[in-house]
């Protein structure tokens, strides 16, 4: 597949939000006469964007399934008048992945799961705490359940990240220095991914697409996260009777790989596969990485979804 041209039958509109925010939304349905094995929609990270993710929606598209995803609020082409992509709070994103899953399960055929990355699976997690949504199954790659603190304890952050806040710097930015231009080779390459092309597919769909760069996250971004991962709680997440499939990097620098691992065990329906040669992109890894990560995908929902 071209990663870097839209497939035929990629169908691009507006999903508008019940508070009327517009976010771009894709549908890649099979073609006219093949019943689709069902629909499956595609929840990316922060500051990722529809055309980052084209070549593993047409892995999924390739394996039978009718294939959506959208740009979270304040990314991509859904940016509207929050261009810095600063939250307060994650409970808007909630809602807008909750509402997003309702009009798309009544408009496509079943069966529906859901395949949430990175940021994408924090707010995939909080809507299954939340409530139940009509789907079969749902897949966590990568998951934010916690953000990675690396040398700092994880208590320190989330304090520095409240202080912030509460003294008015929240829509700070964490860093000063814009990282979306990095070239190939550069660290924040190799944070991400260890496949070079595919960190480079990136950047030329940002060439070609200015509304796709993202901006830092800010100190209040970062209070939010915090804030919100006190809903993973035991006790919540005994109450996710969903099969969940949780894929996870060993050496992913983004996310808490511990965290992944403490969700993922007390998940009543839970699987858990984690990978030692990866980043945190899983499935813009390395062609072996990306073999792995689907074929487990597949067998899972193989097995879990009818």
């Amino acid at each position: 597949m071209d990663r870097r041209a839209y497939p035929a039958g990629l169908k691009q509109w507006n999903w508008r939000a019940p508070d009327g925010w517009l976010h771009r939304r894709v549908d890649w349905p099979q073609p006219h006469g093949v019943a689709p094995r069902g629909s499956l929609l595609f929840a990316a990270g922060r500051g990722d964007f529809v055309e980052k993710y084209l070549e593993a929606l047409g892995d999924w598209h390739a394996r039978g399934w009718s294939v959506s995803s959208f740009d979270w609020r304040g990314q991509g082409r859904s940016k509207g008048s929050n261009a810095a992509g600063h939250f307060d709070s994650f409970d808007v994103l909630v809602e807008d992945l909750g509402h997003l899953i309702d009009d798309w399960t009544a408009s496509t055929p079943a069966p529906h799961v859901v395949v949430a990355h990175s940021m994408g699976g924090h707010m995939l997690l909080r809507l299954l705490i939340a409530r139940r949504p009509q789907i079969e199954a749902a897949v966590l790659v990568a998951p934010m359940i916690v953000v990675n603190s690396g040398a700092f304890p994880e208590w320190a952050a989330a304090g520095l990240a409240a202080a912030a806040t509460m003294t008015g710097f929240g829509r700070w930015p964490i860093w000063g220095v814009q990282l979306s231009r990095a070239p190939a080779g550069s660290v924040r390459q190799r944070i991400l991914t260890g496949c070079a092309d595919r960190y480079e597919d990136e950047l030329y769909w940002w060439d070609r697409e200015p509304d796709a760069s993202p901006a830092p996250p800010s100190f209040g971004w970062l209070n939010a996260a915090y804030h919100s991962a006190r809903a993973f709680t035991a006790e919540a997440l005994a109450k996710v009777d969903l099969p969940v499939l949780v894929l996870g990097a060993d050496q992913d620098q983004l996310v808490s790989p511990a965290a992944i691992r403490r969700v993922a065990g007390l998940l009543p329906n839970g699987e858990l596969a984690m990978f030692d040669d990866c980043a945190h992109e899983i499935l813009r890894e390395r062609d072996h990485v990306r073999a792995e990560a689907l074929a487990r995908i597949d067998a899972f929902l193989d097995a879990r979804v009818r």
